[in-house]
């Protein structure tokens, strides 16, 4: 994901010298990038994770959950309806 965000950012055409940056947001946002996976350790990492995840049902109707027990470790993934719904998500929440 990195990587095509660098590549992505290539193509900004920076031409304004008085109020700061022109962007084409296509070229920064992924119109099909609406899965955040959140990995929680140690012994409260499932109710954190569970806890994230109420937050976003309770922000977003249509937002699929899926945790997965790992080894020593939950892994929680929230697929949402559109890209500005997992970005709005992870602004108010700082995941």
């Amino acid at each position: 994901m990195v990587n095509k965000i660098r590549e992505q950012q290539q193509n900004v055409n920076d031409t304004c010298s008085d109020c700061g940056s022109f962007v084409d947001i296509g070229t920064v946002i992924d119109e099909h990038d609406t899965e955040l996976t959140l990995v929680f350790n140690g012994e409260n990492a499932k109710n954190d994770a569970q806890n994230i995840a109420n937050k976003a049902t309770e922000r977003f109707e249509h937002v699929i959950i899926h945790m997965t027990d790992l080894e020593n470790s939950i892994k929680l993934t929230m697929t949402f309806s559109v890209t500005v719904e997992k970005m709005l998500f992870q602004l108010e929440n700082r995941c």
